[in-house]
């Protein structure tokens, strides 16, 4: 049997294939200590456990869902957006529920992307943007983020470019992979700068509650919901990503595009996942000052870790990772991370598999236990 042409188009997600290696490190008894992965390694309130296995034992629970969630869900979502963000959404016709976001990229480049079209991705930016984009059928061009500035769209370039085909364009603020934070006068210039060029705006917004004091959302823009959408997670935020919990949200007429690729692709996210989630939304302020404290510490000590390496970073970024540029003179990322990882037994990213720009980073990820970093700095 011959495998669809899309196929071709793609490879195997990264991480995919070097867990295997790692893991068959593992296997051989070389104790390596992972730092390449997002994967919260801490554990949801324990409200939030409670809420999901009290639900489960409802009449009903076991059914299928709504395609659109709980109504309870998206009031959840709709309380949590005014509340951190002062940013009014209509729970009916203005969110959308996803079984996480990653699948949303899927959902969104089905609903508004067309073989032919054009979508402008980031460079350093997250691969499956790219790799969805392939799979449509449409064509990724890449746009450059950069250190010097400050890993921002340089919308006067972009301006500049052949943007006759380009339908869709991604970011990610705070950025992933850098940490880049984003203001909201750069944010109303990306909204004016799509709507000169009639495209739709898409943030994928995951980060904005690990170490980030100055939380933003795209539809914080006055007017942006008319040209943008917004993905957001459960997963980083209230240690869920297995739960597979997030959304997405802009006005009624996207939400319903993106509604009618999603109902044909799932029949509802598990009760007790929704009922889970909706207490996470619910959080006090203590929940996010105690994931800020154990993330604050484990940055302390890796960074004391970059340095031992000699990369250099900016302790003001926001998430769950550090970035780092390797010092003058180092091999290629993925030379290095491969050298650390067969001489150290410690497994970080290269920063090449988020693209080009990604060349001479490293990516270290807040999710490993200070005991962990502490055992990493000891084989220093």
């Amino acid at each position: 049997m011959i495998t669809a042409e899309r196929l071709n188009t793609v490879q195997e997600y990264y991480f995919s294939k070097k867990l295997r290696e790692v893991r068959g490190l593992v296997a051989q008894g070389k104790p390596i200590i992972n730092m390449g992965i997002g994967s919260p390694d801490l554990a949801p309130a324990p409200e939030v456990i409670r809420s999901m296995q009290e639900a489960i034992l409802r009449p009903g629970a076991h059914q299928y869902q709504s395609y659109q969630g709980l109504p309870e869900l998206r009031e959840a979502f709709a309380s949590f957006y005014a509340d951190k963000f002062k940013v009014a959404l209509d729970p009916l016709t203005e969110i959308l529920p996803l079984m996480g976001s990653k699948e949303g990229i899927m959902h969104i480049s089905m609903a508004f992307l067309n073989a032919g079209d054009a979508v402008l991705i980031p460079d350093p930016g997250y691969p499956t943007y790219t790799a969805v984009t392939k799979l449509v059928g449409a064509t990724p061009i890449m746009y450059d983020l950069t250190e010097e500035h400050q890993w921002l769209p340089d919308l006067d370039r972009l301006a500049q470019m052949d943007l006759e085909k380009v339908k869709l364009m991604w970011i990610s603020y705070p950025n992933m992979p850098t940490g880049a934070r984003i203001t909201l006068e750069k944010m109303k210039a990306l909204v004016a700068f799509v709507k000169e060029h009639d495209l739709l705006l898409v943030n994928d917004n995951p980060y904005s509650f690990v170490l980030n004091d100055t939380p933003t959302s795209i539809l914080q823009v006055p007017g942006a919901k008319e040209v943008a959408l917004e993905l957001n997670s459960l997963s980083k935020t209230f240690n869920m990503a297995g739960w597979r919990v997030g959304m997405v949200s802009g006005n009624a007429d996207h939400i319903t595009a993106v509604l009618k690729i999603k109902s044909n692709m799932d029949s509802g996210m598990f009760y007790g996942v929704q009922q889970g989630a909706i207490t996470a939304l619910r959080s006090g302020e203590e929940w996010f000052k105690e994931l800020d404290s154990t993330y604050g510490k484990r940055r302390e000590l890796l960074f004391r870790l970059v340095d031992h390496i000699g990369a250099t970073y900016d302790r003001q970024a926001a998430g769950m990772f550090i970035w780092a540029k390797l010092p003058q003179g180092a091999p290629s990322s993925e030379a290095f991370i491969d050298r650390l990882l067969h001489e150290k037994d410690i497994f970080i990213a290269p920063g090449t598999i988020f693209g080009q720009n990604g060349e001479g980073y490293i990516r270290f990820s807040l999710c490993v236990t200070e005991e962990k970093i502490k055992e990493a700095l000891g084989r220093f």
